[in-house]
Order: C-alpha cells, then sequence, then structure tokens
C-alpha cells in the first residue's frame, strides 16, 4: 500500500483479518520533506484485530524515499528540413514560418532511422552519464504517441538496450505532455513500488503522420527521442518537489489524429447479419489535425496555472527557479507563459528554433543540450511543463542533479 511521498516498509506480519485502509492525500502532487506530514494522513481498521498480539496489529511504516535526475541523452535523425525546404512544397517562406512559431530547422527519419534506434541511442547516453547499467534497470517508460507496434515499443527498446534481467517496459500515450508524465510516473513506482532506477524516454515520430502539403501543420514537427534516468535517494536528496497534471477530453477536437473512416459500409442485412464483415480495409490514423488558434489559446491559460499550481505546492515562487523548460510547440507559447510568470528570458530554456515540435521528446531534448552545454548545473532547479493532445497538459518542479 503506497502514496506519492513514500512507501510502507514491506515487512508486514501475516494477518487473516483484512485491512481497511483510509488514505487521504489532499491536492495532487509531491511535496517536500518538510511539508509531507502536513499532507498524508493515513488510518486504518483491522477485521479481527482482538485476536491479534499488540505487536502484530501494528500498520506498517511510512517510509519516505526521494527521486532525484541523474543522467540524460538525446539522439536525432540526420536528415534536416529547413524552411526553405518546406518552401519548395508548400505555399510559404521561412520569414513567415520563423516570426510565427520560432521554428527555422527541423529533423525528420528516414529508411535509416526508426524511433526505437532513436530511443536506444538517446537511453544509453542517459545512463552513460548516470553510470548506470542496463541491467540495473527496474522500469523502462517509453514516454511516445507513434509507436512501432500497435502493443507499444517500451519492451523493444530494452531488447536494444540489452537488459538481460527482464526489466518492466511499458509505454505511455500523452503526446506532448508524455515526457512529464512520465516523470510522475517513475517518481510514484520509486516511491511506492520500492524502485531504485527507471529509465523515462521521450520519443515521437510525427513526421509520419503529417500531411505535408498542409503549411497549417507540416512546418511545425519534428522528429527526436530524449531520455533521463531517475533515482531511488534519501529523502533529504528529493528532486521532484511537485507536479500538476490535467486533462480535458472536451478539447480533444482541436488537435487529433483520429483513425479514419474506411468507408466500409457495416449497413445490416435483412436477416440481421451485418454486410460486408470482416471489413476488407485496414484501419489507419488521420494526418495530424489541428486548430492552432484553440491549442494555442489553451496554452496560455492553463500552462501558467498548471505551474504556478505546482510551485505552490513545492513551497517556491517563481523568481526561484533556476529555469523554467516548456515543451517545445511555439516560442509565441514560450514567451508568453515565461511573461505570465514573470520569468525573464535569460531563464528559458529554449532549442525550437532547430527542432521544430518534438513531441515527447521536446523536453528531455532540450534538457540534455542545456546540461551538455553547462548552462543547467547541479542543484539548479527547474520548472517544466507539457501540453498538447488529449487534450492533456501538466508541469513539474524539479531540481536536476
Amino acid at each position: 500500500m503506497a502514496n506519492s511521498s513514500g512507501l510502507f516498509s514491506p515487512s508486514v506480519p501475516s494477518l487473516r483479518g483484512r485491512i481497511k485502509p483510509s488514505i487521504g492525500v489532499i491536492g495532487s502532487g509531491i511535496w517536500s520533506p518538510q511539508r509531507i506530514s502536513k499532507r498524508v494522513v493515513c488510518s486504518g481498521t483491522i477485521e479481527g484485530s482482538e485476536k491479534i498480539s499488540s505487536s502484530q496489529s501494528r500498520l506498517p511504516r511510512l517510509v519516505s524515499k526521494g527521486c532525484k535526475l541523474v543522467g540524460c541523452g538525446s539522439a536525432l535523425p540526420s536528415l534536416q528540413i529547413s524552411n526553405d525546404d518546406l518552401a519548395k512544397i508548400v505555399d510559404t517562406s521561412d520569414e513567415w514560418i520563423s516570426v510565427r512559431t520560432g521554428i527555422r530547422n527541423r529533423r525528420v527519419i528516414t529508411g535509416k532511422d526508426s524511433l526505437i534506434s532513436l530511443s536506444a541511442e538517446a537511453a544509453s547516453k542517459a545512463l552513460q552519464m548516470a553510470g548506470v547499467d542496463p541491467d540495473d534497470l527496474d522500469l523502462v517508460l517509453m514516454c511516445t504517441s507513434t509507436p512501432e507496434d500497435l502493443f507499444g515499443s517500451a519492451p523493444q527498446v530494452q531488447k536494444a538496450l540489452g537488459c538481460k534481467s527482464n526489466p518492466l517496459a511499458y509505454d505511455i500515450t500523452a503526446a506532448c505532455s508524455g515526457f512529464v508524465l512520465g516523470l510522475v510516473s517513475a517518481a510514484c513506482h520509486i516511491r511506492g513500488g520500492g524502485f531504485k532506477n527507471v529509465l523515462v524516454i521521450g520519443a515521437d515520430t510525427l513526421s509520419r503522420y503529417v500531411d505535408w502539403t498542409d503549411r497549417g501543420t507540416c512546418i511545425l514537427f519534428g522528429d527526436a527521442a530524449g531520455a533521463v534516468v531517475v533515482q531511488a535517494c534519501d529523502i533529504e536528496d528529493d528532486g521532484l518537489f511537485s507536479f500538476d497534471v490535467n486533462s480535458d477530453g472536451e478539447g480533444g477536437r482541436h488537435l487529433n489524429a483520429s483513425i479514419k473512416d474506411n468507408e466500409v459500409d457495416h449497413a445490416v442485412g435483412t436477416n440481421g447479419s451485418v454486410l460486408d464483415f470482416p471489413p476488407k480495409r485496414r484501419v489507419n490514423f488521420s494526418c495530424v489535425h489541428m486548430n492552432g488558434k484553440e491549442v494555442f489559446r489553451f496554452a496560455v491559460k492553463c500552462v501558467p496555472q498548471s505551474i504556478e499550481s505546482a510551485l505552490e505546492k513545492a513551497g517556491l515562487s517563481g523568481s526561484s527557479i533556476d529555469w523554467l523548460l516548456l515543451h517545445q510547440a511555439n516560442q509565441r507559447i514560450i514567451d508568453s507563459v515565461a511573461s505570465r510568470l514573470e520569468i525573464p528570458p535569460e531563464r528559458i530554456i529554449s532549442n525550437l528554433a532547430n527542432y521544430g515540435n518534438t513531441s515527447a521528446a521536446s523536453i528531455p531534448l532540450a534538457l540534455d543540450e542545456a546540461v551538455r552545454s553547462g548552462k543547467v548545473k547541479s542543484g539548479h532547479t527547474i520548472a517544466t511543463a507539457g501540453f498538447g493532445a488529449g487534450l492533456t497538459w501538466g508541469s513539474a518542479i524539479i531540481r536536476w542533479g
């Protein structure tokens, strides 16, 4: 039995009676250790407790466990597509794209690239930086909305890394919010499941789902992979201070890649049977559809609110963070959110101009570049947020190293 700020000791006496726990957690997120006792209340009743000795009837104690980010890595396709390249196939220009989005180049996978190969490369770099062997991994979280298999790509990345210990590996599908949700999930596994080393990968290859004749969407997206290693630590060294996560299915109509209508006639025959069954055509997904104006409005409203909520839970102010790292969707969104939070330009991490919107990969890709360039140093506090299809959005206040 676990909660977001720790785990119960596994050394539980065998009880014939059933335990009916009542656990209340105020709000959502994870708080610093000095505030945990004010936020988590645990109680329980045991049926048949009169037959159990006082030593046996004690509920397992709460063990506080922290988690920290100890390694990062990224990988990119070799093919670079500039705004001028796009101007040759759609009615656009470098100026039109860069002024409206801040994007000048993006990377696109070719025949020799794959989601799995990019993910494995990014993961290997993160593991190397962290000094963690693949066989020491307890969990691989693959945050992607473009898997190479309907049933997920995480196990294939685990295989590519050569993990002989068979750690659990599964996909998280939340598009541009995926990496933040991966961080939160990693923390929950560490705090509540006793995991030690969790690999969180953010990777997407949206170029496969873009209509390259639609200048409203094809100018935005690129392909990439990024990864971090999240490691268990003492609660005093905890590096995930708080989080705030949300979704709104009503807004999904503004950004989606839904299943196409295959135009199969499913009319019912006179005898009640279904005609043309089984379907003769395979199920396909449509290209990315986006209502840019509505997505922009959603992002500039909800993202600052989410970050403010996470900061409040962490007991921090905007002035106390070292860096703002948002999902790299549009430079105007990044600037608007920073203005709302009163964060100056010199404290914004952005590599949007070089890579475009790489969906779940954008945050770990930008983080890896910032760490390896020396911009982000051990001990720096980062406010990060992802937002996009679903609609989903989430933020986390983290410390690097």
